[in-house]
C-alpha cells in the first residue's frame, strides 16, 4: 500500500521558488518522471514533487533571449509540454486591451531538484521576413511583427522538434540540434491538401524554390486571410503531426528535411463537430491510434462537442454534442474530457465501436480523516468547470491509477478512479488568518457550482467539531446563519452563497461574517457586488 504523504530527502525544488500555489487558476496539468506534476497556473509555472510539496518557480523580467536561467518569464502559463526529461512552457500577460505573448522556456532535463531553462522571446518576424525558409525551400507569408494576439496556446515535443501554436503566429517549430525556429505553412481555408514535400509544388525563382499559389496569412478571410492559419492545438509523434486551428484539423506527414504533406479536415467537408479545435489527444488501444479533438462551433450548423477518428482522419465521428470541451486525455481504454459542465469519462471495449455511453463525475469534494479525532479535513472545488485533466498511471500516486483535474478554483487528485473522494490543492495566502475570497464577491460570477456562486471562507480550525457562521448586513441585522460540522462527511468547504435565510441573494453592500470556533470569535468584512 502506497503512503498518502511522502517527503523527499531534498524537498526544496529551488532556493528561489515559492512554497505553494500563488493562484487557484490552473490551466495545464502535465506529469513527468516518477513523481513530478507540472502545473500551468495563472501566476506562473508550478510543480508538485510528491503528494504535498508544491513549488511555484521564481519569475523575472530580467531575462534575455538565449539566456540559461533558473527563473521563468512573468505571467500566466499558456502552454506546457513534456517528453522524457524535456519540458517546454510558454507564458502570456495582459496588455491594455489584448493578451500578449511573454516568452518561452525549454529544458532538456527538468526532472532534477533545480532546473536551468533556455529562454526565448515571444516569436515575431521582421518586415523583411515575408519570405520564410522551410525544408530547404521557401514560402511567402505575412510577417507577424507584434506580440499582441501572438500567444502560444499549445506545444508538443517530438524527438528534437518542438511544435507550438498561436493565433497570429500560426504553427512554428524549433529544432533542439540546429537551434533554429521556423514558420510552418498550413493549408489555406479552401485547400484540402498542401504538399510541401513535392518538388512540383514549388516554382524556381532567383530567390530559390518558392511554394506556388500560397500565402501564409492568419488574418480573417474578409481581409485576405485564412482561419486555418490560426493555430490552437498540436500533438506530434513519430513522423506525424496533428494541428487544430480555427478552421478544422490538419494531419501532417513529415518528410525529408522537415517538409510536411498536409491533409485538411473541416466541419463542412468531413463532419467535425465544430471549426475551432481547441485541444487534441492521441489514444493507443489494441493496436489502434485514435485521434480526439475538442471543438467549438465557429459557423452556423456547427456545435460544441468532441470529434474522433479511428482511421487516421479518413472518417470522423461526433460525441458529447453541445458540451463545451476544454481538454482531453486518454490512456489505454480510458478517455476523460474536461468540460464547462464537469468531467466526463468513457471506457472503450472495441476500438471500432468508440461511441460508448459517457458518465459524468460529481464535483470534487475532499473528506480526509484527521487522525482519530472523528473530524475531517473538508474542502471542495467550487466550480462546475473542469479546465484540464490528466489520467495518471504512475505507481507512486496509486497502485491502480489516479485522476488529476484543474479548475478556476484549484487542483484536485482523485483518491480512486471513481472520484468518490479527492485531495484538493489551492493557494493558501495566510493559513493562520481568517478571510473571505474573492473579496469583493459576486454570487453571479464567482465560483459557480450547481447554479449558485460562492465565496470561500479561509479558516484554520484545530479543535472545534462545529464552526458557527452568522452574516450581518451593514446595519448589523443578521441575514444568514449556518453551521459547519466537521464530523459529517457531506459538510463541504466553509463557504457562503450570498443568500439570506429565505434564499434570496442579498443586496449590494458591505457585510460582516461572524465565525465562532476553537473558543474564539473572528470577524470578516465582505463586499458583495452583484
Amino acid at each position: 500500500m502506497l503512503p498518502r504523504s511522502y517527503k523527499m530527502r531534498n524537498a526544496s525544488f529551488d532556493s528561489s521558488a515559492y512554497r505553494g500555489l500563488k493562484t487557484n487558476i490552473i490551466g495545464d496539468i502535465v506529469p513527468q518522471g516518477d513523481t513530478l506534476l507540472w502545473l500551468g497556473t495563472g501566476s506562473g509555472l508550478a510543480v508538485l514533487r510528491d503528494t504535498s510539496s508544491i513549488y511555484t518557480l521564481a519569475s523575472s523580467k530580467e531575462i534575455s533571449a538565449g539566456q540559461a536561467s533558473t527563473s521563468t518569464p512573468e505571467g500566466a502559463v499558456s502552454a506546457l509540454a513534456v517528453n522524457g526529461n524535456s519540458l517546454f512552457a510558454a507564458f502570456a500577460k495582459s496588455g491594455e486591451n489584448i493578451t500578449i505573448g511573454n516568452g518561452l522556456i525549454y529544458s532538456s532535463n527538468s526532472t532534477g531538484n533545480s532546473t536551468s531553462w533556455t529562454y526565448f522571446d515571444q516569436l515575431t518576424d521582421t518586415e523583411a521576413d515575408s519570405l520564410s525558409p522551410f525544408a530547404k525551400r521557401f514560402f511567402r507569408g505575412l510577417p507577424i511583427t507584434v506580440k499582441e494576439a501572438n500567444v502560444t496556446y499549445d506545444a508538443s515535443i517530438n524527438g528534437n522538434d518542438i511544435y507550438i501554436t498561436s493565433w497570429a503566429g500560426g504553427l512554428r517549430r524549433y529544432n533542439t540540434i540546429t537551434k533554429i525556429w521556423q514558420r510552418i505553412p498550413l493549408p489555406q481555408d479552401s485547400d484540402q491538401i498542401l504538399n510541401t514535400c513535392d518538388e512540383s509544388s514549388y516554382v524556381t525563382t532567383t530567390s530559390g524554390s518558392i511554394l506556388k499559389n500560397f500565402y501564409l496569412n492568419p488574418r480573417d478571410p474578409n481581409d485576405g486571410g485564412n482561419h486555418n492559419h490560426k493555430a490552437f492545438s498540436v500533438i506530434s509523434y513519430a513522423d506525424t503531426v496533428w494541428v487544430g486551428t480555427a478552421n478544422g484539423i490538419n494531419r501532417g506527414l513529415v518528410g525529408p528535411y522537415g517538409c510536411i504533406n498536409w491533409t485538411h479536415y473541416t466541419p463542412a467537408a468531413d463532419g467535425l463537430t465544430g471549426g475551432f479545435v481547441v485541444d487534441l489527444a492521441v489514444q493507443r488501444f489494441k493496436g489502434h491510434t485514435i485521434i480526439w479533438a475538442a471543438t467549438v462551433l465557429a459557423e452556423t450548423g456547427e456545435s460544441n462537442g468532441v470529434s474522433y477518428s479511428i482511421d487516421g482522419g479518413d472518417t470522423w465521428n461526433s460525441t458529447l454534442l453541445n458540451e463545451r470541451a476544454y481538454n482531453i486525455t486518454a490512456s489505454d481504454s480510458i478517455v476523460l474530457v474536461a468540460t464547462k459542465k464537469g468531467l466526463w469519462k468513457t471506457i472503450i471495449d472495441d476500438p471500432s465501436d468508440v461511441a460508448k455511453p459517457w458518465a459524468k463525475y460529481k464535483s470534487a469534494k475532499q473528506v480526509l480523516e484527521i487522525g482519530s479525532t472523528g473530524t475531517y479535513r473538508i474542502d471542495e472545488l467550487l466550480s462546475d468547470e473542469v479546465v484540464a485533466v490528466s489520467y495518471d498511471t504512475r505507481p507512486f500516486y496509486s497502485s491502480d491509477a489516479t485522476i488529476w483535474i484543474s479548475s478556476w478554483d484549484g487542483l484536485a487528485r482523485a483518491m480512486n478512479t471513481f472520484g468518490g473522494n479527492w485531495q484538493i490543492y489551492r493557494a493558501d495566502y495566510d493559513p493562520k488568518k481568517a478571510y473571505a475570497y474573492p473579496n469583493p464577491f459576486s454570487p453571479y460570477e464567482h465560483n459557480q457550482l450547481q447554479g449558485s456562486g460562492y465565496v470561500h471562507i479561509n479558516l484554520s480550525v484545530k479543535v472545534s467539531f462545529v464552526v458557527k457562521m452568522d452574516v450581518f448586513n451593514f446595519a448589523m441585522e443578521k441575514v444568514h446563519t449556518k453551521q459547519f460540522d466537521r464530523r459529517i462527511t457531506s459538510t463541504g468547504s466553509f463557504k457562503w452563497d450570498g443568500k439570506d435565510d429565505s434564499g434570496r441573494i442579498v443586496d449590494n453592500g458591505v457585510y460582516f461574517i461572524r465565525l465562532e470556533y476553537d473558543e474564539k470569535v473572528e470577524w470578516i468584512k465582505l463586499i458583495v457586488v452583484k
